[in-house]
């Protein structure tokens, strides 16, 4: 058996991960990269033969994991995308969302394109793509064992990251020996709002588990809610506006939760918030929402307690939805203090953009992000410190109050993570660490060898092995295929860094040119051009 490494190797985005047996060929995820490191991999052809692949395991629907399946159809793929209902639900707004997004995209790329004299190009995929690939989805249930054909057998197991989230056990049989392998897919904390537990693994032989928090620990439970509703009340005194950038499906409504859960604290500092106006401002989200209303299977007891008490958990008096794109520019228009909840989490594409636009430069406002920010995003720009970011072509100086509750995060951190492994009864003779950035990824393999005394694997983008039932070595498999994923990969970054050199030189310059306008030290100054004219060697070597 053969494990290709084609997506959430040494980053956190794409989860793509494709194995070969004596005789199947099959992907376990199917994602979308995201952010300016990775996002251009998206275009590149997949090094097989979409068309000679059986099937597809989805470990859940947000788009790092599911969103180029419209992509590997249109390539010729016809197998099926098996998954739990509800990510088969979700799938099928998100994908056709997503499909908006590329054609939106590529309608502004095109334009630009034919400014500059060059031809049109195709969007990844349509809205309609995204509709028809759905006919390949077929739904299982949690703790079903799905044989899906003499030689594999799969299970789906409660991973508590979103709705309809799945560990997935894999049996493969080749020559009369049977290889377990399990993927986390992306594991959740415990004590998640509405969703259970991840669910327990008795055994593998090889796991692949993901690292996204995997060096850090999440801040606990009460003082996530009590710094939630602090930032609320100090925003609230201040008159300005709460904007939660939020994936619309599963933070969205993790945060509608805890603030039902806020109103109903008989505690008179919450009197504001309970008359407070909650917008979820993105139409994904409200369908995502319907979806999570139809899915209480899924529901932890706490949850269900308060369906059972005739409390519906993701509503409440003061929260509101606005479906059209007029309803969310008014928000924008009233200056009364309210939360908006909106998308995308990583404030890449959606209305989210434009609520920033009018809140980033107010020192009055709060931006709370609740979920990870890839590299490149916005999101991470402003995580990150920047002073200024350009939303629609235009600078905006960021005044507004930065804030992030890892809490809200709906992966495990490294407690979280580790005694999950923990709890196996039979350990994994190795682990292959994905899903992370090099640090994260690093750090919490170095903790896995000395705590748990397991050998682990960090695999690299386009890196093939070879995994075998016995107690030998895996080898790591490097073909022609592998290569061309691999330069890929390496010439994206260089592309990267030269564009975010580009922005840093942008808010240097800019930096630079108002502190000159000011009275500035002779001295000073002709540090700087000394300092200047020594960059510009540099720059001038480089491109020798």
């Amino acid at each position: 058996m053969k494990i290709t490494f084609l997506g959430a190797a040494r980053t956190v985005t794409g989860s793509c991960f494709y194995i070969e047996t004596k005789d199947n060929k099959f992907l376990v995820d199917c994602g979308f990269f995201q952010g300016y490191k990775d996002g251009n991999l998206n275009e590149d052809p997949f090094p097989f033969d979409p068309s000679k692949l059986d099937f597809i395991l989805l470990t859940h629907a947000h788009i790092d994991h599911s969103g180029r399946i419209p992509k590997i159809f249109l390539e010729g793929f016809k197998g099926e995308v098996i998954a739990t209902k509800a990510t088969c639900e979700l799938c099928r707004i998100m994908l056709p969302d997503s499909g908006y997004i590329q054609e939106f995209e590529n309608e502004w790329l095109n334009r630009k394109r034919l400014r500059a004299g060059k031809p049109p190009v195709k969007p990844l995929y349509t809205h309609q793509d995204a509709i028809n690939c759905m006919e390949l989805f077929r739904s299982v249930s949690y703790g079903e064992l799905v044989q899906i054909n003499k030689n594999i057998k799969v299970r789906f197991n409660d991973a508590g990251h979103m709705l309809g989230s799945a560990i997935i056990e894999l049996w493969a049989e080749e020559n009369d020996r049977i290889t377990k392998l399990v993927f986390s897919g992306d594991l959740g904390n415990k004590g998640m709002p509405i969703l259970r537990d991840p669910e327990i693994i008795e055994d593998a032989d090889y796991l692949i588990i993901e690292s996204t928090y995997g060096n850090r620990l999440h801040m606990g439970k009460s003082e996530k809610a009590d710094k939630f509703a602090e930032i609320i009340l100090n925003t609230v005194k201040r008159g300005g506006n709460i904007v939660i950038p939020s994936f619309a499906v599963g933070r969205t409504q993790e945060i509608i939760y805890e603030l039902n859960k806020q109103l109903g604290k008989n505690d008179p500092k919450y009197q504001k918030i309970m008359n407070l106006p909650v917008f979820v401002d993105s139409p994904l989200a409200i369908s995502a929402t319907e979806v999570f209303r139809n899915n209480l299977d899924c529901y932890d007891e706490e949850a269900r307690s308060y369906i059972e008490s005739g409390d519906n958990p993701l509503d409440f008096p003061t929260l509101r939805f606005t479906r059209t794109a007029e309803e969310s520019k008014k928000l924008n228009n009233n200056t009364e203090s309210k939360i908006i909840i909106s998308a995308s989490g990583m404030c890449e594409a959606g209305r989210i953009k434009h609520h920033l636009k009018h809140n980033l430069w107010r020192q009055e406002s709060s931006i709370i992000f609740v979920g990870y920010q890839a590299e490149g995003t916005l999101g991470r720009k402003l995580l990150d410190g920047a002073k200024k970011v350009k939303i629609f072509g235009e600078e905006i100086s960021v005044n507004a109050h930065i804030e992030m509750l890892e809490g809200f995060s709906g992966h495990a951190d490294k407690e979280g993570l580790l005694s999950w492994i923990k709890a196996f009864s039979k350990k994994p003779r190795k682990i292959f660490i994905v899903h992370g950035e090099n640090q994260q990824i690093e750090e919490f393999a170095e903790i896995i060898k000395n705590e748990l005394k397991i050998d682990t694997v960090i695999p690299s983008l386009g890196e093939t092995y070879k995994i075998t039932p016995e107690k030998t070595p895996i080898s790591s498999i490097v073909t022609s295929e592998n290569s061309r994923v691999v330069y890929s990969f390496k010439r994206l970054e260089v592309l990267t860094m030269l564009d975010k050199l580009k922005d840093e030189f942008d808010e240097v310059a800019s930096i630079l040119t108002e502190d000159l306008k000011k009275e500035t030290d002779d001295q000073e100054v002709q540090q700087l051009i000394e300092k200047l004219n020594k960059l510009e060697k540099e720059l001038v070597n480089v491109l020798r």
